[in-house]
């Protein structure tokens, strides 16, 4: 993938991190309110890290930054997303791969 096509990526993530966000302030009225803070977990880790897949283009290896970002956008704010909504918590299974992607984006910037 050509470099570039990461702010596409970021784009759209940007918007579905707003949408989601928005969803959870607004209109998310869980039964249980520790999914509210789950929801608002998720919203924040998203978009953080959405603004930083802004930059995939100018490292040194963007595929590996890019990718792992986005993983991690998936796999951790994904599955609270989920675990969330449905107020059932065996659906944040993914989100420790989640975390490691997070980690593994950031440690690829060292090389």
């Amino acid at each position: 993938m050509n470099p570039a096509q990461w702010h596409k990526v970021a784009a759209i993530s940007g918007i579905a991190a707003l949408g989601l966000g928005t969803f959870g302030a607004h209109v998310f009225k869980p039964q249980n309110l520790v999914y509210k803070e789950v929801w608002h977990t998720a919203s924040l880790y998203h978009l953080v890290h959405t603004a930083a897949l802004v930059a995939a283009p100018i490292t040194k290896r963007p595929q590996i930054f890019g990718g792992l970002l986005t993983a991690g956008i998936l796999a951790f704010s994904g599955s609270c997303y989920v675990a969330a909504y449905l107020e059932d918590r065996k659906y944040s299974a993914l989100a420790p791969f989640g975390g490691f992607a997070f980690v593994g984006a950031w440690a690829s910037l060292l090389f």
